[in-house]
């Protein structure tokens, strides 16, 4: 594991280490962690408790620094205590935190995203989850419609009608997909087959005038990096224009990390068609907790309190949260996409040398600058060739990885960061870990 550096932080004098912390963390939180993949369960193992962060480099409290490729899953573009964002969010904090009223910086963050995407009007939130719930209701609400469609594999958050599993035929409808969702939940939820055509058609011929809305990543990342066919997001455009249902595109993840416009910048805007709603988070709160619901002006003008469909949130627009969303966003040049595009493919070529010399059959798949290594000889293309990764031989990879101070995503099912601080060093600590951690993967094979 790497040394500090002479930029980094210098962590305070070590308290306790990940393990006993995470004992204690388990006496008082379920698991011992507030979001369920921190647990390493999927890998194995004690987490490391992150003291500090600055750049690429993560520094845990045992004394150790890691190159960091999840970002805090997506939303460090720049890298962590970039200065320019954390000085405009130092004189945020000193004007106060929270004012439950309308600020500056929600105005001008909303005209950033509004410059960068389709969308014509924005509401923000606080999370993704709160955006995807939101769009759902709005939609709902537009249409006087209840059925909603979305696709297995594809995340929207713990939003009760989308954490659904599939029924017994491709046009029936969900069951829970968690203890805790009542079935009265998913009742009004079609979960289809990703970059399945055939199956979006037979769904909409036999509900089609009941549907409110389709739902879907515009790349899925939840079960790791599994990008759209050609043309497939255009085929749900236009199927859903032509049965007077929404489409809803959840950038949450990609929106402003696939590519300065997101997903929709890489396939939306050279095909010509548009979503009628859109859902952002992560790289638009530069680290903080917020996210956004937007599209069309005469779709948003449903929501109050111009309209009658209800939404609200206390921390909605928070100060602090915009502010730091506003100074990424500026900071995030064509400059900036285009190092983090170079960075990500010399490590895209390292993983499949040493995955190569090391005979592990490997997919690797991109969504703009964030892509993922499956450890499977099948293309990925939906949920089912997503679950075909060997998980074990990932989890030796990440451990090995870990020790040599890579810190990988803890689980085979999620996409990979880098950031404009993903320097020649940073970058050249993940190749020279990568062969050794390759043979590791290849052992657990054997």
């Amino acid at each position: 594991m790497g040394a500090l550096g002479e930029n980094d932080p210098v962590p305070s004098q070590p308290t306790a280490t990940s393990e006993a912390l995470f004992a204690r963390a388990r006496a008082v939180t379920p698991g011992g962690v507030n979001s369920p993949v921190r647990a390493f369960n999927a890998v194995g193992g004690t987490p490391r408790f992150v003291e500090s962060a600055r750049g690429a480099w993560l520094s845990d409290v045992d004394g150790n620094r890691y190159v960091d490729l999840i970002c805090s899953w997506g939303p460090m573009l720049l890298g962590h205590a970039h200065p320019e964002v954390e000085a405009a969010v130092r004189a945020a904090v000193s004007r106060g935190t929270s004012y439950g009223t309308p600020t500056v910086p929600e105005v001008e963050l909303a005209e950033e995203i509004v410059a960068r995407t389709p969308v014509e009007e924005v509401r923000f939130v606080s999370s993704g989850t709160e955006a995807t719930m939101s769009a759902i209701r709005l939609a709902r609400g537009f249409t006087g419609r209840d059925v909603v469609v979305k696709f297995a594999g594809c995340y929207h958050g713990h939003v009760d009608a989308l954490l659904a599993s599939a029924g017994s035929g491709l046009a029936t409808f969900a069951v829970p997909g968690t203890p805790g969702v009542p079935a009265s939940s998913t009742e009004l939820t079609l979960v289809l087959p990703y970059n399945d055509p055939a199956a979006v058609t037979a769904a909409f011929e036999e509900h089609g005038m009941r549907i409110a809305c389709l739902i879907t990543e515009a790349a899925p990342g939840n079960m790791g990096v599994v990008p759209p066919a050609p043309g497939f997001n255009a085929f749900l455009a236009e199927i859903t224009k032509r049965y007077g249902a929404l489409f809803v595109s959840d950038e949450v993840m990609t929106g402003f990390r696939a590519s300065r416009e997101g997903q929709w910048g890489l396939d939306g805007k050279a095909e010509g068609w548009v979503p009628d709603l859109m859902t952002f988070g992560k790289v638009m709160g530069g680290g903080f907790p917020a996210a956004a619901f937007g599209g069309r002006a005469e779709v948003m003008q449903t929501l109050s309190p111009v309209g009658p469909v209800y939404q609200a949130g206390t921390l909605s627009g928070n100060p602090i949260a915009t502010t730091a969303g506003l100074t990424t966003l500026r900071l995030a040049t064509d400059e900036v996409y285009a190092h983090i595009g170079e960075a990500a493919e010399t490590v895209k070529a390292g993983v499949r040398d040493a995955f190569d010399k090391a005979g592990v059959a490997h997919q690797i798949q991109a969504a703009g600058t964030m892509f993922s290594v499956f450890l499977t000889e099948r293309p990925v293309t939906d949920f089912a060739s997503a679950s075909t990764t060997d998980v074990a031989a990932y989890a030796a990879f990440f451990h090995a990885m870990l020790a040599a101070g890579v810190y990988l995503p803890p689980s085979a099912y999620e996409a990979w960061f880098l950031s404009a601080a993903h320097d020649d060093e940073a970058v050249q600590t993940i190749l020279d870990a990568l062969p050794d951690a390759a043979m590791a993967a290849a052992e657990a094979q054997s």
